[in-house]
C-alpha cells in the first residue's frame, strides 16, 4: 500500500491502518466477556506490529472487562508516537447497551471519564458519536459539540471529530470548532468526498462486513485467490486504495486476526485487482 500514513489534524502522523478497540471485551455488544489478559497481548502486539492509532470508547465494554481499562494496564505509559482516539455520546441503557444519548451537559463528564480511565491528561481525539443506535440525521449537533470544542480550548482534548453524521451535521461542526476526523458508516460517500476534498480523516466502520453490510465475497475471492490473501485483507487493502484519507481500524480479540489484518497494509493492489474490484 502506498501512502500509509497520515498527519492526522496536520500534526499527528498515524499509520493508515490502525486498530479498533470495541472487540476486546467482547465480540459483541450481547455476547460473553473475553479474557482481559487476551486484550491486554492483543494490544501490545498491534504497537509490536506498527500499529500507532488506536480507536476506542468508554461504553466498549460491560461489567469489569472494559476497552480504555485494558488500553491503560496494556499500553501506558504510552509511547510518544501513540494515537488514541475516543468517542463520547452514547450512554448505557437500563439493558447494558450503548442505547441513550447524552445532553450537552453530560459531555464533560463522558470526556474526563475518558481521561481518568486511559490514564491521559489530554484526549488526541475526541469523535461527538451522534443519533444513538440509528442512523445520521435528523437533529442539531450544535449544542453538544459546542462544549467539546470548549473543552478543546481548555486542553483536554487535542482534536475533535464527529461520527454517525450526515452532511448537514458536519458542516455545523465545522462552523464551530476544526474537525480532523469524521467516523461514519461504510457507505456515507458524499460525507467522504467532502472529507477527501477537505483533508479531514474519513475512518468508516462496519467496513469489513459488521452490520448490515456484508462484503462481496465474490469480487474479493477472485482477487484474494490471485493475491495468495485473504478476503478481509483484500477488503482492507481496497478500503484504504480510495482515498488518502481514509483510515481502517480493523478490530479484534485474537491476536492471530490481528496479525492477519496488519498484514493487509502491505498488500499491494494492481490496476487489474482495482478494476475486478470496482466492476
Amino acid at each position: 500500500m502506498t501512502n500509509k500514513t497520515f498527519a492526522l489534524g496536520g500534526d499527528l502522523p498515524i499509520n493508515r491502518l490502525g486498530f479498533g478497540a470495541m472487540r476486546l471485551p467482547t465480540a459483541t455488544f450481547n455476547g460473553p466477556l473475553r479474557d482481559p489478559e487476551t486484550g491486554i497481548a492483543v494490544l501490545r502486539r498491534a504497537l509490536e506490529l506498527g500499529v500507532n492509532h488506536i480507536d476506542t470508547a468508554g461504553f466498549y465494554g460491560r461489567d469489569e472487562v472494559r476497552s480504555n481499562d485494558l488500553i491503560r494496564k496494556a499500553l501506558a505509559p504510552y509511547a510518544d508516537d501513540l494515537v488514541i482516539a475516543t468517542k463520547v455520546g452514547p450512554i448505557f441503557g437500563s439493558n447494558g447497551v450503548p442505547s441513550g444519548q447524552g445532553g450537552p451537559k453530560d459531555l464533560r463528564g463522558l470526556v474526563e471519564g475518558n481521561l481518568k480511565d486511559l490514564g491521559l491528561e489530554r484526549l488526541d481525539l475526541v469523535y461527538l458519536r451522534t443519533g444513538g443506535m440509528t442512523g445520521p440525521g435528523g437533529e442539531s449537533i450544535a449544542e453538544r459539540f459546542a462544549v467539546l470544542a470548549e473543552l478543546r480550548r481548555e486542553g483536554l482534548i487535542r482534536h475533535l471529530g464527529v461520527s454517525n453524521i450526515d452532511v448537514e451535521q458536519l458542516a455545523e461542526a465545522r462552523a464551530i470548532a476544526p474537525v480532523v476526523a469524521v467516523q461514519n458508516h461504510a457507505d456515507e460517500t458524499s460525507v467522504q468526498a467532502i472529507c477527501e476534498a477537505a483533508g479531514i480523516a474519513y475512518v468508516p466502520f462496519f467496513a469489513l462486513g459488521g452490520g448490515n453490510n456484508p462484503l462481496d465475497t465474490d469480487r474479493l475471492g477472485k482477487v484474494a485467490a490471485r493475491l495468495d490473501a485473504t478476503v478481509a485483507q483484500v477488503a482492507t487493502a481496497f478500503l484504504l486504495a480510495q482515498s488518502p484519507v481514509t483510515l481502517a481500524i480493523p478490530g479484534t480479540g485474537s491476536i492471530a486476526h490481528l496479525e492477519e489484518n496488519v498484514a493487509a497494509g502491505d498488500l499491494e493492489l494492481s490496476d487489474e485487482d482495482l478494476a475486478d474490484l470496482r466492476a
